[in-house]
């Protein structure tokens, strides 16, 4: 299922580290209250019930939010349980809140120090008077897993600049001093606030970079309620004034009709028909369907084994609790599609239940399980004949829906299942669509490690965004890796999206690392398509067996020593 897959439980701490940390809470928490309190702040002063209020607010969020409040800015609770207080109005949602920080000096070289200098010139975060990090959401995992434990945004190196050494020693006067061509600029925070859900905070940095704001740090909160509360400290705004800032972003986020209410945008009704209409009869025979265990479980769903017809299959229940007309949009294009596909690399799709609320896709049993966790779970590592044969099934797989006109848009190693046989096949169509002909898609989808750079930027993209998404399969497959397993999934994309991608390690044959550079090309145009890719993996491993059994047979032929 889409829900299982990576980062899921990497967010449990030690038991001893979790009291620490529940420790640390409680002691920052009241802290800001008596900051409050001695600061002459009027609400402290005035309102009794305030520390109650303050407890229900860290309450709601997780224990990370209150070991990254900053006890000197205690102001800065108040007004983040105000904006929270206010998102629960429907009528007020989406929630922006813009204020000037201050200025920073940045000289034209910052983006090409390389590591070593940076270093020496105390690069790192912004002061430590506002430093922000993005933090885990300290709730099961959304339905797509953007959320992860992760470090600062500033070790991505975006080049910015700190003014306060690893040390701890103030390094301004020392770094400035050096550099007197530096530029002036101003700092600007933006908090927003909204319903949370998947995909919300990437359409939040495409916001920011449609205004070419830079974001240099970020910090990330879910609510245990189901809000988000996302914090950016920004440059690029050229003036301290935030009033036109904040029209710009509201006029912008309207304009391109994103969905930061939480609503959803699809038309239910109509949508919804249309799709029953295309799904036809799917419908299975309850009555021959047995369910067995369950064996796996979603934010939305759950995953059992079962018979149907005497053949093993998987059946994907969908929570009724969790039924909205997006989610519901979702499962009836992923029946649409796979009722619709036959190849020996896809899932062979059995029926579906699409009567509500007892919705249900019925699949072939895999019991290999998926790719990611193989690799990263099991820790199988696999040697050339092996990453070739794997990228070879997935390869013929995803051209057979290019040619059908079907771009998968969530191409990653969870989506891919093993059968009893090795085989792999490609599965889950809940976001996959049909290639429109009459113009590219934009609208972001998919998961950040295996995000194409065009999909991130929300840029009219095509089928060749799977290819991307491919490469970076075919790099975990060759290192047994997870991608960017340094960094956050939000880091990740950044740096993706600014040119970085996965280190290759030596020793890898050249042939596929060339294969790989081309795939994950900037430039879509320069992607090879999935026929090309096919022929180019299936060439090579015939080169690589050729080579083993003429091995093979040299040594057979190698004459016997004597025994004598």
């Amino acid at each position: 299922m889409e829900e299982l897959e990576e980062g899921t439980g990497e967010s449990s701490p030690p038991a001893n580290k979790g009291l620490h940390s529940a420790y640390l809470s409680h002691q920052i928490k009241n802290e800001i209250y008596t900051r409050l309190v001695e600061s002459g702040n009027r609400e402290a002063l005035s309102n009794p019930s305030l520390r109650e209020e303050l407890d229900d607010h860290f309450s709601r969020l997780p224990q990370s939010y209150a070991l990254d409040v900053h006890v000197d800015r205690a102001e800065d609770v108040l007004l983040h349980r105000d904006i929270l207080v206010q998102c629960q109005d429907p009528e007020k949602r989406p929630i922006f809140h813009a204020r000037f920080l201050r200025y920073v000096q940045q000289t034209p070289d910052d983006e090409n120090d390389d590591d070593e200098s940076k270093q020496s010139q105390c690069v790192g975060s912004s002061p430590r008077e506002y430093e922000i990090s993005v933090q885990n959401v300290d709730k099961p995992p959304n339905p797509r897993g953007e959320f992860e434990p992760c470090t600062r945004l500033e070790d991505l190196n975006l080049g910015f600049h700190n003014t306060e050494g690893t040390n701890g020693k103030d390094c301004t006067n020392e770094v400035l001093s050096a550099r007197k061509d530096a530029e002036i600029i101003p700092l600007h925070e933006i908090i927003f606030s909204s319903l949370d859900k998947p995909k919300l905070l990437s359409q939040l940095s495409a916001l920011l970079s449609d205004l070419e704001l830079n974001i240099r740090e970020a910090h990330v909160f879910s609510t245990l309620d189901g809000f988000c509360l996302d914090v950016f400290v920004v440059d690029g705004w050229p003036e301290e004034e935030t009033e036109d800032l904040l029209k710009k972003l509201k006029e912008i986020a309207s304009r391109k009709n994103l969905s930061l209410s939480g609503k959803s945008q699809i038309s239910g009704s109509d949508k919804l028909h249309e799709l029953l209409q295309r799904v036809g009869d799917s419908d299975i025979d309850r009555k021959m369907l047995h369910i067995g265990e369950k064996i796996a479980s979603g934010s939305s769903g759950d995953l059992y084994h079962g018979t149907y017809h005497g053949h093993e299959v998987a059946i994907k229940f969908l929570r009724s609790e969790h039924l909205n007309n997006s989610l519901e949009v979702e499962f009836l294009q992923e029946v649409s599609i796979l009722r619709n596909v036959d190849h020996a690399n896809i899932v062979r799709f059995f029926g579906a239940c699409t009567n509500r609320p007892d919705f249900c896709i019925v699949t072939e049993y895999m019991p290999g399980g998926n790719l990611y966790d193989y690799l990263h779970k099991d820790h199988n590592k696999l040697d050339l004949p092996q990453i070739l044969k794997i990228a070879i099934d997935v390869s013929k797989g995803m051209g057979y829906l290019h040619q059908h006109n079907i771009i998968h848009r969530d191409l990653k190693s969870a989506n891919l299942l093993i059968d009893s046989d090795q085989v792999v096949k490609v599965a889950d169509f809940g976001v996959a669509r049909l290639w429109s002909q009459q113009g590219d898609m934009t609208a972001e989808t998919g998961t950040y490690r295996w995000m194409a750079p065009e999909v991130i930027n929300h840029r009219p993209y095509d089928h060749k965004a799977d290819v991307f998404s491919f490469a970076i399969v075919l790099w975990e497959l060759a290192t047994s890796k997870v991608p960017y397993d340094n960094l956050t999934p939000l880091q990740a994309a950044l740096g993706v999206r600014q040119g970085m991608r996965p280190e290759i390690p030596s020793g890898l044959n050249p042939r596929l690392v060339d294969l790989m550079r081309r795939c994950w090309d900037d430039n879509p145009n320069k992607r090879p398509s999935f026929s090309d890719i096919t022929l180019e993996l299936e060439t090579l491993l015939q080169q690589i067996q050729k080579k083993a059994d003429t091995g093979r047979k040299s040594r057979s032929k190698m004459p016997k020593k004597s025994q004598r």
